[in-house]
């Protein structure tokens, strides 16, 4: 299992991009917008992500979770090397990757050997629950879920775009939280190689 769990994919892919076995250039990459579809088409952070990706040289293709079964997601993403989830809502992404049975496949494909990177809201997604998303003012569930269960690739959870004045409020659910806290700001991920992992700025 290789993960890359980042805040800011487009501000790590330098690093990520000498950890991978391959040159970039020979991987297929399968974006996953779909986090960002509830803010309409102005979407900087997510055009920054494909374009960094497009210019260290990814075969980058898109694939929107909305409105997929798990067969037609299985057979799509089968067909990549690297499994790219962006970031928006995190909310609207876990719920369109359960009806598109992402969450299934995702497992099945990392667990054969795929990469998995995700940027924000997809580094949530990678974690038991995306309770985290929602600590202050991150995320807004704008679907009514009541189950977080997310991927569980890993085992604990994380808060993206940390600064200093998050702190306080981090440390407050920290405690309410049965899980290890893990605070990334835009310039650091998670690398997370089986069951080893390391914060890597």
């Amino acid at each position: 299992m290789k993960l890359f769990l980042t805040s800011s994919a487009n501000q790590m892919m330098d690093k990520i991009v000498p950890m991978l076995d391959r040159s970039a250039s020979e991987l297929k990459l399968a974006f996953i917008p779909t986090a960002g579809d509830p803010y309409g088409d102005v979407k900087p952070w997510m055009d920054a992500d494909r374009n960094k990706l497009i210019q260290l040289g990814f075969k980058v293709a898109d694939f929107d979770l909305k409105d997929k079964t798990e067969d037609e997601t299985r057979e799509t993403l089968s067909k990549f090397d690297v499994i790219f989830v962006a970031g928006g809502n995190t909310f609207y992404l876990l719920d369109w990757a359960r009806k598109s049975g992402f969450i299934t496949v995702a497992k099945e494909l990392v667990g054969q050997g795929k990469i998995y990177i995700g940027s924000s809201a997809g580094s949530y997604l990678a974690c038991p629950t995306i309770e985290a998303s929602s600590w202050k003012r991150a995320d807004k569930d704008i679907v009514g879920l009541e189950d977080l269960t997310a991927l569980n690739f890993v085992d604990f959870i994380l808060v993206a775009h940390y600064t200093e004045e998050k702190a306080s409020n981090v440390e407050e659910n920290r405690k309410k939280t049965k899980y290890p806290v893990i605070t990334l700001t835009d310039q650091q991920m998670v690398v997370v190689e089986d069951e080893n992992y390391e914060v890597v700025e």
